[in-house]
This record gives C-alpha cells, structure tokens and sequence, in this order.
C-alpha cells in the first residue's frame, strides 16, 4: 500500500481537554480547519483518527474494514453499554446476537409497545393536572421506562419505575461524564444490573412466568452459536439494552417539545394535519445533538480517501457533523422538517443511530422503534395535551456529551384533551 497523502495530524500533543472543552464539535472544527474528513489526534494519550461525513460512515460500517473489538473503554461499558454486550461483539456472534434483538422488535411488538407508550401518556397527563409544574425530561423518562417494562415483561409498580429510569438515564448521561456525573452512571447500571440478573434468573426458575415473544422471555432463553444460555449477568446487561434506549427518547421528547416552542408554526401544521409527524420526528434526530460521535478500530489495512489506515487504529466517525453536513443537507443550522420529503433514504448520510444495515452491521435495530414512538409522542402533545411554559433556560451546551436544555423543559397548568 502507498499512499500519496499524510493524514492531517492535530498540533495538540494529546486533545482529551479540547474534546471535553468542545464536545459535539471537537470533530467538526478540526475537520474545518484542515479542510479534510480525516485527521489523527490523541486522545487520553491513544492515538484517535476522526472521520466525518457520509462516505467515511461508510467505511465506518463496512464490517470487512472495522470491528467493534475493544473500541469501547471500559469507562464506557460499565456506564452505557454493559460489559461484553452487543456493542462490543463482531463477526457471526454479533450477527446471532442480533437476529435476537431483531426478533424482539417484530412488527407486530412494537405496535403493542407504541400502543403501551400512548396509553401511558394518557394516564400520566392525567395525574400532571393535579401538579403545580412539571419536568417534561422527567416525566417523559418515566412513562417510556414504564412502558419499556411493561413491553418487555417486566413488572414493574409506580415507584420503581420512578428508580429504574433515574439509573437508566444516568447510564446515557455518564458518556462524556467525569466525576459525580460518571459515578452516577456506573452505580445506576450496578443497581438495574443486579435486578435484571435477579429476574432473569426468576424466569428461568419459573417463578415468574411471562409472555413467550416478550423480550424478557427471549434474553432469558436465547442460546449462544455454541447453545448455551448466557449467564444471568449477561443476559440482564442485554435486557437493559432494550429498556435503557426506550427511556433515553426522554431526551428527543425534550428537544421536540423544545421545537414546537421555538417553531410554532410546525405545532400548528401538525394539529391540522398538514405536517406529517415523522418528517417533524426526523428533523428532531438530524438537528437537535445526541450521540457526538461512534468508536471502531481497523479490522485490516486500507486506504480510504489516498490516506492509509493501519490496522489496530482507533476510529472515531463524526455523527453530529454528519448529520450537519453542509454538503448533505441544505442550510443544516435551520431546522426544516420538510428537508424529509426530499431524503433519498441514503443510510450513510443520516446517522443519529448509526448508519448501515441495522440486520447485518451496527445501526441500531430500535431505530424505527424511536422513530414511531418519537412521531405519536410529539402527536400526543401537539393534540392531547394542553400546557403552559414559564419562563426558563432553554438553553443547551454543544460542549456537554449528552447534552439536554438546561431546564430540561419546566411545563405547568397541564390539561388532558382525550
């Protein structure tokens, strides 16, 4: 292999400051100021080559160029993750892993589950009428982790569910988190790990009998390529990523309510049925930040882009600058939900979730499971729900991962509309 250009390397000795500084558009920037989708930098003392835009996800996603093997830190696997989960596997053993989690989010399940979430904000808005405010971030965590367990076959009583989804969203919280926020993360998935190890076992010991194509039914019995089951532990990690990433659309049902605030005229469309709630629930994802940015390392040697990338290296792929790009998207910084009618479907230049085939590479296989709840959520308050905003911090920092409205959305004086 020989390679014609040098990769753009950063002057910084080592950028983990700069990266906790900027946040959301460490990537960005650099890719601005050396004009190039790829340059290499240190972080915590580790060689990073950062990739951004459409043809670099791509690469990303090609299962022959990447693997998942040992690109996520510890740091990140006893907050988020969970140790040894699916995020970490490659090859046939992640593809058999996933054709469980695919199993789970059949067609058939996730209409109950969207079902599930409606029916739950119908009777949680009934119980906001009888409060002073509310935290919309809050609430919303709770109605999705509820609805989660109650999905998944889970049971679950009011309090717990208020408990569950404190530790859960602590776990996403905890990614760019040092700290008390880190620590939060890491004893909240200490605490969900131990129940869900507790009720897995309790399924496979037929104390708790639950519903055959339920998810906790599935984890708890799924056998390895080799035909065993997983252990308890493992099993439970798995369960919470199914529960954790339903209550983390808390997050993009905070930035939508957000939305119609500051853009009224799309509350209006939608009311009147002359916006589709999806293209407004797509736009949400594209503009508003989630995950910064994805890690793999280099399966085998390449070059990309006249640039040679040797194997072992870690690979950061830009999701915020992707979804932003001005070469993909038109004015990116305005936030058009009709931008939608016009994507072509292209599943490299849209990845607030991963990009790629969800059944054979890494995109996420919820993605159209937050996509349908996100589209009936922002449909139940648009036409069910009546409420007030007092004055507050909508603001939100690019330079926290994740980040959220510094409120996290205050609303008061709620009405339920049937």
């Amino acid at each position: 292999m020989n390679p014609n250009s040098r990769i753009p390397k950063d002057k910084c000795p080592d950028s983990t400051l700069r990266l906790l500084k900027e946040g959301y558009l460490f990537i960005p920037n650099r890719c601005h100021i050396y004009k190039s989708d790829v340059f290499s930098t240190r972080i915590m003392g580790k060689k990073v080559v950062c990739i951004s835009g459409a043809t670099s996800a791509e690469i990303f996603y090609n299962n022959e160029l990447m693997t998942r093997k040992k690109a996520l830190p510890k740091r990140i696997q006893k907050t988020l993750f969970g140790v040894k989960a699916i995020q970490t596997m490659d090859g046939m053993a992640h593809k058999h892993r996933k054709k469980l989690f695919l199993s789970i989010m059949s067609k058939d399940r996730v209409e109950l589950l969207n079902r599930i979430t409606k029916s739950l904000w119908a009777r949680h808005a009934k119980e906001w009428t009888n409060y002073d405010t509310l935290v919309l971030f809050d609430e919303a965590a709770k109605v999705f982790c509820k609805a989660a367990c109650i999905w998944s076959g889970i049971p679950i009583k009011n309090a717990d569910a208020k408990i569950l989804a404190k530790d859960l969203t602590a776990m996403v919280d905890a990614f760019g988190g040092i700290g008390l926020r880190y620590w939060k993360g890491r004893l909240g998935r200490i605490r969900t790990e131990y129940k869900m190890k507790q009720i897995i076992t309790k399924v496979r010991q037929k104390k708790l009998t639950v519903a055959t194509d339920s998810a906790l039914y599935k984890i708890a019995f799924y056998k390895t390529p080799s035909g065993k089951l997983l252990d308890p532990n493992t099993a439970g990690i798995e369960l919470i990523n199914i529960l954790r990433p339903i209550t983390a659309i808390s997050t993009y049902i905070t930035f939508g309510a957000l939305a119609l605030h500051q853009y009224p005229k799309y509350k209006d469309m939608i009311a009147k049925n002359k916006l589709d709630p999806y293209l407004f629930a797509q736009e949400i994802r594209r503009y508003y930040p989630f995950g910064p940015f994805l890690g793999a390392k280099v399966k085998n040697d390449f070059i990309y882009n006249n640039y040679y990338f040797k194997k072992g290296t870690l690979i950061f792929l830009d999701i915020y600058g992707t979804n932003h790009d001005e070469r993909i998207w038109k004015n990116p910084s305005d936030f058009y939900p009709e931008r939608f009618n016009f994507w072509n479907g292209n599943p490299f230049n849209f990845i607030p979730q991963g990009g790629g085939d969800p059944s054979t590479g890494h995109r996420c296989p919820g993605e159209w499971v937050t996509i349908m709840l996100l589209k009936s959520s922002i449909e139940f308050l648009v036409n069910h729900l009546s409420y007030d905003i007092p004055l507050q911090d909508f603001s939100y920092s690019l330079r926290r991962m994740p980040t959220i409205p510094k409120s996290r959305f205050i609303i008061n004086r709620v009405k339920h509309r049937p």
